[in-house]
């Protein structure tokens, strides 16, 4: 009688397929930013720059690493030496913030869910083109509206906007580092 093998090996065939199958694992909550926080790219205190800040946090590491700008934060995640183990990143939610200089301790949003503003007159926290980022629509677009801008979500941000560098003289002929193409996709 065969009947008894085919148990422990229906048990086994279970036991397999089981952690064969990856479990989805909560995004872990921001952090609050404080004086200790240090960006990633400057070695900078975060809090000393004006504009939206980010802040990554990887799997298996319960601390964030902090960015002086939203665009920094960005960035990383286009980077192919940085680590690709993310559980989380989130950026300010400008749509709350106190102000530009002030945009908050505890307002972040998911980057993947916000809505962002590149091109604007606004610089970011090291002086560069910024990506603005929004919980509402709305808002990203009464940003771009009153600063100039574009409004985009994540996975559309340009790869050359992000690692475009600062911005370079603008010459009338040339289009400045940092622009947006049309339809730019990383």
């Amino acid at each position: 009688m065969r009947f008894p093998l085919a148990a422990p090996l229906f048990v086994a065939l279970a036991l397999i397929a089981g952690c064969s199958q990856q479990e989805e694992v909560p995004m872990p909550d921001p952090f609050t930013l404080d004086a200790e926080a240090i960006g990633r790219y400057c070695g900078m205190n975060v809090l000393e720059h004006d504009g939206p800040k980010g802040q990554i946090i990887l799997t298996r590491i319960p601390e964030a690493i902090w960015f002086s700008s939203a665009r920094d934060a960005v960035a990383f995640t286009m980077l192919p030496d940085e680590p690709k183990n993310i559980a989380a990143i989130y950026v300010s939610d400008m749509a709350v913030a106190e102000s530009w200089e002030q945009p908050g301790a505890d307002n972040w949003i998911d980057a993947k869910t916000a809505f962002f503003v590149l091109g604007s007159r606004q610089r970011g926290g090291m002086g560069t083109a910024e990506t603005v980022p929004f919980s509402t629509e709305d808002a990203a677009r009464a940003f771009a509206a009153a600063n100039g801008g574009e409004v985009m979500r994540f996975d559309d941000i340009p790869l050359d906007y992000v690692l475009g560098g600062p911005d370079a003289d603008e010459d009338e002929d040339t289009e400045p580092v940092g622009a947006i193409p049309p339809h730019g996709n990383h």
